[in-house]
Parts: C-alpha cells; structure tokens; sequence
C-alpha cells in the first residue's frame, strides 16, 4: 500500500499524582526520542492513521478517544523514501497531531521502539529531538493547564478550526 503525503503524531498521556505524565519513546534505530509517529497509508485520514499507528508501536485500544491537536507540523519530503510516489513539486508534508489518554500498564511497544518514558512536561519537552514533536507536547500540555504555547517558549502553526 502506498503512502499517504503526510505524517502523525500522538502523545500517549496519564496522571500520576494529579499530575500528567506524557509518553516519549526511543526509536530503536536511531536512539532519539519522540511521540508515537508514522504514516498515513492509501486513503486514509490523518485520524486513521493516528489509531493505526498508536495501536501498532504502542497497543493503544483502536478505539480510545483521541484529540486532536492544532499543532502541525512540516517535513521536508527528503526525508521519506516514498517521496518518489509523491507530485515531484512536493517539498514538505504535514505532521498532524494528536494525543490519548493511555494506562501505562496496558502500553506494548513495538520492535521501532525499545524504551518508553512517562514524564513530566519539562522533561518531556527537553528529551524529545524534534521541534514538532515538542510545539505538540506543549500544546496538549496547555490545554492540560491552560498554558499558552507563548508562555511555555514555543509556537505552532494552527490548523483551521
């Protein structure tokens, strides 16, 4: 099946304490840090794909509530090596982002990843190696606690409502 020009993110979340906590994971291949992340594939939504993906790296129940968020990112399409089935003017993709309440305990990582940390925001923000993957963390993190993304020293590009 082909791949779909664009990209997803979710944040898996939980409370601990009155206090959320927020997923990041390793990537097996390349030792970063990031949210669940992947690609749309044929024709699906951005929605889709975003269950897809959180259940197939994480065992997110394909019907959990998810949120999406405004936060969209781009991705040069240099980075895909399916851009060759892409319009050749093509030069970035958007990165939709989502998140989901998820139980730590029911949480199954797939082979792409090999470490999952729950953490507070600040440490959150600070392991993850992407821009995007942190406008949309601070993102849900203010809508957790009313902060603006101003205030947490990030911006995002907002998607219509």
């Amino acid at each position: 099946m082909a791949r779909a020009p664009f990209q997803v993110l979710v944040f898996a979340y939980t409370w601990v304490d009155d206090e959320p906590r927020y997923a990041v994971l390793r990537r097996a291949d390349l030792g970063v840090w990031q949210a669940i992340a992947g690609g749309g594939e044929g024709e699906e939504t951005p929605e889709q794909a975003a269950r897809r993906e959180a259940f197939e790296e994480a065992g997110v129940p394909a019907d959990a509530d998810l949120l999406p968020l405004k936060s969209i990112g781009q991705i040069p399409v240099d980075h895909f090596r399916d851009r060759a089935h892409w319009p050749p003017d093509l030069t970035t993709i958007p990165e939709y982002s989502f998140a989901v309440a998820a139980d730590p305990a029911l949480i199954r990582l797939s082979a792409e990843h090999d470490v999952i940390a729950w953490l507070c925001f600040d440490d959150a923000i600070a392991r993850l190696e992407w821009d995007s993957n942190r406008a949309a963390l601070a993102e849900l993190h203010g809508r957790v606690f009313g902060t603006s993304l101003q205030e947490a020293g990030l911006e995002t590009t907002n998607r219509d409502e």
